[in-house]
């Protein structure tokens, strides 16, 4: 009887799953490309067979291995450190009161209202241009995660985006031009900001500094970015911690007010 009640599910039961499974995707998320990588699939093994001894009634094994989970929460923090800062620092980092991040939750109303006004075509010819005389370039376009973090460790500015501006930053013999730029809808609202660079072992080792910071920053929030290689001239986009692959700049461009208006 007690397996046949286990059958029975409801609709907390599958909240409940659905809820599970998205944690321990976003866990996973957080984890991957670093060493904790391998310890969240242990934990995860070992408390798939507690469940499973719990389940078949198996219990002397069940107490041992609850056991060792219980005892190893202390543990677990201190190995989880730094990963466990990352998520609170990416959950406190989110700006929910925003209207325009509260319209996109609602875009089915009014999509009118979530078009974006970052100016895209602007950006992505002040890449080229940087690109054809290989200027190392890295842009972060804020969505709906707040980058105030961030921007403290640079300098605050309010300029409306333009082509010469975006170029003039980044000009190898400008004060601003290290660092990253935050574009907040269609304003550049910081510059010289230091960005948190991954440790992602599977970068390439052909990509440098720029690219692993913008991957760090895209890792912890849903921003966006654009990196101009001052190696080779490439230009790449940065999304969730991936380099999106486009053909050409009127697919970047696409690409980019697309996820904007998400």
């Amino acid at each position: 009887m007690d397996f046949l009640n286990f059958l029975e599910f409801k609709i907390t039961d599958v909240i409940d799953i659905v809820l599970v499974a998205a944690l321990l995707y976003y866990i996973y998320k957080l984890v991957k490309g670093t060493v904790a990588i391998n310890i969240f699939i242990g934990i995860v093994i070992v408390w798939a067979l507690w469940k499973l001894t719990e389940l078949l009634q198996m219990k002397m094994i069940s107490s041992m291995v609850g056991g060792f989970m219980n005892i190893g929460l202390i543990a677990l923090i201190i190995v989880f450190q730094q990963e466990i800062r990352k998520f609170l620092l990416m959950v406190g980092s989110t700006n929910f009161a925003s209207k325009r991040n509260f319209l996109r939750r609602f875009k089915f109303l009014k999509q009118e209202a979530v078009s974006t006004t970052t100016d895209v075509d602007a950006i992505i010819n002040a890449c080229e241009r940087m690109a054809t005389s290989k200027t190392g370039a890295l842009i972060v376009i804020e969505r709906n995660n707040s980058l105030d973090f961030v921007k403290s460790t640079g300098d605050a500015m309010d300029i409306k985006i333009t082509q010469p501006i975006l170029e003039s930053i980044f000009f190898k013999n400008s004060p601003l031009h290290d660092g990253a730029i935050v574009i907040q809808e269609n304003f550049i609202t910081a510059t010289r900001v230091i960005l948190p660079v991954s440790n992602d072992r599977n970068i390439p080792l052909r990509f440098g500094l720029r690219h692993r910071a913008a991957v760090g920053i895209t890792e912890k929030t849903d921003a966006l970015c654009l990196v101009v290689s001052e190696e080779t001239g490439s230009v790449s986009y940065i999304k969730n911690g991936d380099f999106i692959p486009f053909k050409n700049k009127e697919e970047l461009a696409k690409r980019i007010k697309k996820d904007l208006e998400q």
